[in-house]
């Protein structure tokens, strides 16, 4: 439908210069990281009054702005309550998506809405079909706010004895946003900068809400929908079914996973009682999905933690989430197909049902291409910065799977490894095929003759 949309809009074998919907969400992130930027080099946006620069401030609005949470500066530390509030709607935009945002003003002055501007909807959401898209879209913007909302309101009532009202308000609201969103950035530096949610790592209460608006923010909003519509586990789709499910084995075996290689490590999961690893356990295998949350130090786990926590966050949440990376069911579609081929079988199916050949293929090319870009990075940024391969890996997945956890190399990162995060992250928000459909579609020329095929040996 996208694709018929564009060709009518080459008129005479002349482009008309308006964007596809691809490209409007990629140019409107970048105009938005761009204002972004430009706030947080304003002298009012640091705590101590001076300008941190320009390239800081790229840095911590594009990590704001794609939800990532990989930071130059502790937070709280550098920015001031105007910096703060910049972050903070940089995260909800970003998190949302532009285009519920703009539907929100849209909604509020009671427009008509357009058939671009649901082909922009449904291309945001990553729903394939435009039919019922504008009561999906109020459904995704009311869901959201109060779900934030309730986050807000619990991580007040437990904020309010420490900290006092003004800044339990404040932290409530900051930080429902930023799980929620996924986005990971936290304002608790005044306890311990640079610490994350390590000094909260033995409350219940935090971590708990914490990991559930987490988890809520990275089902996506398609799942949600169909949860709250249809109530019956057979009636629902394949696509939320598997959703459900590897949300769900990913929780527990990465908690599990975590546990199992961290328990005895005195300076992650060991000096704990049971409980509380038991609790963190879940706490790392959820916040590495996306969310960028630490409540045990990343750079101190072991190898094995570290290669855990790498492959949940290249994962990462599900399509059409606030969640970043190679998303859930595109792995589950490539593991299918693994089995389905080394069983001798050509069609790949779950439920009953046949994927098409052409899902399966966009899945190996997400991950390949993810695979790859994460590689290149790992390498790339030990080679410009004193930061070994492993450590390098971990933030270039990072900046990918727009995660924001960190091994401790964020602050040793040269300007051209910065400059490689920058894009890891714009790249990682706005999609492999968001990108790639966005501006290839423009030039796209059709077949016009084959060549004959050969065989190869493979394996």
């Amino acid at each position: 439908m996208l694709l018929k949309w564009h060709k009518s809009a080459v008129l005479s074998g002349k482009r008309k210069t308006r964007f596809s919907p691809t490209q409007t969400i990629a140019v409107a992130f970048a105009l938005i990281i761009l204002t972004g930027s430009l706030l947080l080099t304003l002298p009012a946006a640091s705590r101590d009054g001076v300008s941190c620069g320009f390239r800081p401030a790229l840095f911590t609005a594009t990590s704001a702005t794609c939800v990532t949470g990989l930071v130059l500066f502790d937070t709280w530390t550098q920015w001031s309550a105007f910096g703060q509030v910049v972050i903070l709607g940089l995260i909800e935009i970003g998190g949302l998506g532009f285009m519920t945002a703009a539907s929100f003003v849209i909604f509020l002055l009671r427009r008509k809405i357009g058939l671009k501007q649901r082909m922009v909807m449904a291309q945001a959401l990553s729903v394939n079909d435009m039919a019922g898209i504008v009561r999906l879209q109020k459904w995704v913007l009311c869901g959201s706010l109060g779900i934030q909302l309730i986050g807000a309101l619990v991580l007040f009532a437990r904020f309010l004895p420490m900290v006092g009202m003004r800044k339990a308000i404040h932290w409530g609201v900051f930080h429902s946003v930023s799980a929620f969103c996924n986005a990971g950035f936290d304002i608790v530096g005044c306890f311990a900068p640079g610490a994350s949610m390590i000094p909260f790592n033995n409350d219940p209460v935090v971590c708990i809400t914490l990991m559930m608006l987490i988890a809520l923010g990275g089902l996506g909003f398609f799942v949600w929908e169909e949860v709250v519509r249809v109530h019956s586990w057979k009636k629902f789709s394949v696509y939320t079914k598997l959703v459900l499910l590897t949300t769900g084995a990913l929780i527990i075996g990465g908690a599990a996973s975590i546990c199992a290689v961290e328990w005895s490590n005195p300076a992650t999961l060991g000096s704990m009682p049971v409980s509380q690893k038991i609790l963190n356990g879940f706490f790392q295998s959820v916040t590495s999905r996306t969310a960028g949350f630490a409540a045990i130090d990343q750079a101190a786990m072991t190898d094995a933690g570290k290669a855990v926590t790498g492959v949940l966050m290249l994962i990462g949440g599900s399509s059409g989430s606030t969640a970043g990376g190679v998303k859930t069911v595109t792995v589950v579609v490539l593991l299918l197909f693994m089995c389905s081929r080394a069983r001798g079988k050509a069609s790949v199916c779950a439920f009953k049902r046949t994927i098409p050949e052409g899902q399966v293929m966009n899945a190996m090319t997400i991950c390949a291409i993810m695979g790859g870009l994460a590689i290149f990075g790992g390498i790339f940024i030990c080679a410009t910065s004193p930061i070994g391969f492993t450590e390098g890996l971990f933030e270039a997945v990072s900046a990918l799977a727009t995660v924001g956890l960190t091994a401790g190399a964020t602050g040793y990162l040269s300007i051209p490894a910065q400059i490689l995060i920058i894009i890891y992250m714009y790249f990682g928000r706005v999609g492999v095929l968001t990108l790639s459909l966005g501006f290839l579609m423009g030039n796209q020329a059709e077949e016009r003759f084959r060549y004959a095929h050969t065989s190869l040996l493979i394996g």
